[in-house]
């Protein structure tokens, strides 16, 4: 040790100015200039100090000086093998050092050991025993990569040979999705060693997966209602897939960019989507026409009932009052038939008279037949009353007709409802007289 500190000091003023013509035995005075030591000249006594450590030169760049010139004498076995095993443990030790490595955030990497899997290491600083023993693989598990089907970059770029695809009704359809996936964090050795080209695996995965799904399915399935349908069952399927070949790699989304007829038909496919869509107004306007009508139909079919358990519920009643009615009259003509046919008689003819403008009246005491002009009589009490009615206007809306005098010589007499007097309020004295005779 003490051997190396005298011939690699730093401290050594003599390095790069020469020997001075000195034995080496003790260190050169400090020379008189100040500047900077040669280049040339410190590499010179490197060279020179390290043959002489090894036995193989001599001091001052001359000869070697062996003891009986003065010099000192050459490195013994001893420290030729000191110097040896320095140089071989520096070389070991920059060796091991470089089996230190640095694993950036959201990488891991893979070691082997002699070209077999050994274990995973973390991100961070991190040692493995140095090559060719031990090496290792960085992995991004962070990296979310893209895979593009049925187009490159934009719709526009198709791939027809990707996107054509057979439906379950035996129809072609153009579809354009798009893989997103990573590795797994524990999914590294498996990424790197269970296949060959993993993403190309992903592609094939996909390719495989779409046209599956979408062989189950119908064209407007697959066109309409069904899209999202159709990417969450290609992601299930694609991950079973990649699970099952151990290929450590997640599929993150699957997402269906455009879904269309080919180029060839598309004009025909658009025809039908037309006339599709001239369907489905006019169910719909049928189906409001339907909703408009059917409970305007539905509110008058409840009234119609209504009406008739109204009308039922009266004529009901009427028929129970009636039948009530002729129940008392037949109790009353059981006790007395006489006055109540009399009654009954008296009321019948009361009736008539009232629908009647002429009376005949028979009597057995006479042989003269009595006649009461009923109608002109009637005629007379209405003429009256009319020309009251147009006494109580405005002069100023008085008719012609109204204004002329109208004969006022009628007898008092009462009307009914029905505007007719009534035989028994005018002609008294005559009923009585009819019913003395009967």
């Amino acid at each position: 040790m003490r051997l190396l500190t005298r011939i690699f000091n730093l401290n050594d003023p003599g390095w790069g100015r020469g020997s001075g013509g000195q034995n080496g035995s003790e260190p050169p005075k400090r020379p008189k200039q100040d500047g900077p030591p040669d280049l040339d000249q410190v590499w010179s006594d490197f060279n020179r100090k390290l043959s002489n450590l090894f036995g193989k030169g001599g001091a001052g760049g001359g000869r070697p000086r062996g003891p009986s010139d003065g010099g000192p004498s050459g490195p013994t076995p001893r420290q030729a093998k000191a110097g040896f095993g320095i140089v071989v443990a520096g070389g070991i030790l920059l060796w091991l050092g470089s089996g230190f490595f640095i694993v950036q955030e959201g990488q891991v990497a893979v070691i082997t050991q002699f070209g077999a899997y050994k274990s995973t290491a973390q991100p961070g600083f991190q040692w493995r025993m140095p090559y060719p023993i031990q090496a290792q693989e960085i992995v991004d598990v962070s990296q979310l990569r893209t895979y593009e089907s049925g187009f490159r970059g934009n719709a526009r770029n198709k791939v027809p040979s990707e996107g054509l695809m057979l439906t379950e009704d035996e129809n072609i359809v153009d579809v354009q999705f798009v893989v997103q996936y990573r590795v797994q964090p524990n999914g590294a050795p498996d990424y790197l060693f269970k296949t060959r080209d993993p993403d190309d695996s992903v592609h094939q995965t996909a390719q495989s997966s779409m046209r599956e799904i979408v062989g189950r399915r119908t064209m407007d399935f697959v066109l309409y209602e069904g899209r999202t349908q159709v990417a969450s069952s290609v992601q299930n399927l694609m991950q079973q897939i990649l699970d099952r070949y151990q290929t450590g790699i997640l599929i993150s989304s699957v997402a269906i960019q455009n879904v269309q007829p080919p180029e060839q038909v598309q004009a025909a496919f658009d025809d039908a989507v037309k006339a599709g869509q001239d369907r489905e107004r006019q169910i719909n306007e049928g189906e409001a026409y339907k909703n408009q009508v059917v409970p305007l139909a539905r509110g008058q079919a409840s009234r119609m009932l209504e009406e008739a358990e109204g009308y039922r519920a009266r004529i009901v009643g009427d028929a129970q009052g009636d039948t009530a009615r002729f129940l008392s009259v037949l109790m009353q003509y059981r006790q007395s038939p006489g006055v109540l046919r009399e009654n009954m008689y008296l009321m019948t003819m009361e009736d008539v008279f009232q629908r009647s403008s002429k009376v005949f009246i028979d009597t057995e005491q006479s042989n003269n037949m009595l006649y009461l002009p009923l109608d002109r009589i009637m005629q007379q009490a209405a003429a009256g009353a009319e020309s009251s009615r147009n006494m109580t206007q405005p002069a100023s809306t008085m008719t012609p007709a109204a204004s002329t005098p109208q004969s006022t010589t009628s007898m008092p007499a009462r009307s009914n409802s029905t505007g007719r007097p009534t035989l028994s309020e005018n002609y008294p004295n005559t009923l009585s007289r009819d019913r003395t005779a009967r």
